[in-house]
């Protein structure tokens, strides 16, 4: 059985606490889904949403929404997908995001670190 759900850009991990159902809505409120919308697009009433939302707030011990997608985080139930894939990145050893590679040239007006002197 899968263990985990992809909603969008979110990642959630079942077994930790929520239902399945719970947790495909926390990852769409994650998304900023109101209740609604997640109803629309499931088929079903804002009202189911708006309990099995509640339920999850219970579960995880908080009373707003933005806490409740907080502490799913915290307990890493759920996660962003681009963090879940950031290990997977490469970074070329002569890329550096600030400064230059060591043996450029100096050009004329400029300091050893990098600014243009007037």
């Amino acid at each position: 059985m899968e263990r985990t759900l992809i909603n969008g850009t979110w990642k959630g991990e079942l077994g930790l606490g929520l239902a399945p159902r719970e947790l495909e809505f926390v990852l769409s409120v994650a998304q900023g889904q109101t209740a609604k919308q997640i109803a629309k697009s499931c088929g079903i009433s804002p009202g189911t949403v708006v309990k099995r939302l509640s339920s999850a707030m219970l579960k995880l011990g908080v009373t707003r929404q933005t806490a409740m997608v907080a502490e799913a985080i915290r307990r890493k139930i759920i996660t962003p997908v681009c963090i879940a894939l950031a290990p997977a990145m490469v970074i070329h050893p002569d890329h550096q995001v600030f400064g230059r590679r060591t043996g450029d040239p100096i050009m004329p007006g400029e300091s050893e670190e990098g600014i243009f002197l007037a």
